[in-house]
């Protein structure tokens, strides 16, 4: 039986990861171009901590870990986490809208595999 509590909180867990993600690529996007070396990360890590979008994502994913707690009380973890996997989904696309990401027919063939087999798991 499909308990539409439990799909709320599993749908708000996937949100707030969306939101999450999009929040940190928009606020590492903020600090600029850098040379991935050693010398450098200090102080890329350090004007993360202070870019507003970067701690909202934070928040964001702190936020959906309570929620998540909640939904491993109360659901099969078989059937909750594969529903995580619309988060993909949801992150590719407004990826695609909001950053202007390629979103290739190899990854949208991707995409709807996923939401197949989340539309199958949600059967059960």
């Amino acid at each position: 039986m499909l308990n539409y509590a439990v799909l709320g909180l599993i749908l708000l867990d996937v949100t707030l990861n969306v939101a999450g993600q999009l929040s940190l690529k928009h606020g590492m996007s903020r600090v600029g171009h850098f040379a991935i070396s050693l010398p450098n990360l200090p102080a890329v890590f350090l004007q993360a901590a202070v870019n507003p979008f970067v701690l909202l994502g934070l928040l964001c994913y702190g936020m959906g870990f309570m929620v998540w707690l909640i939904v491993l009380a109360k659901a099969e973890v078989s059937y909750a986490y594969p529903m995580i996997s619309l988060g993909y989904v949801f992150t590719a696309l407004l990826a695609w809208q909001l950053f202007g990401e390629a979103v290739t027919l190899t990854r949208m063939s991707g995409i709807l595999l996923t939401c197949l087999g989340v539309f199958i798991i949600a059967q059960s």
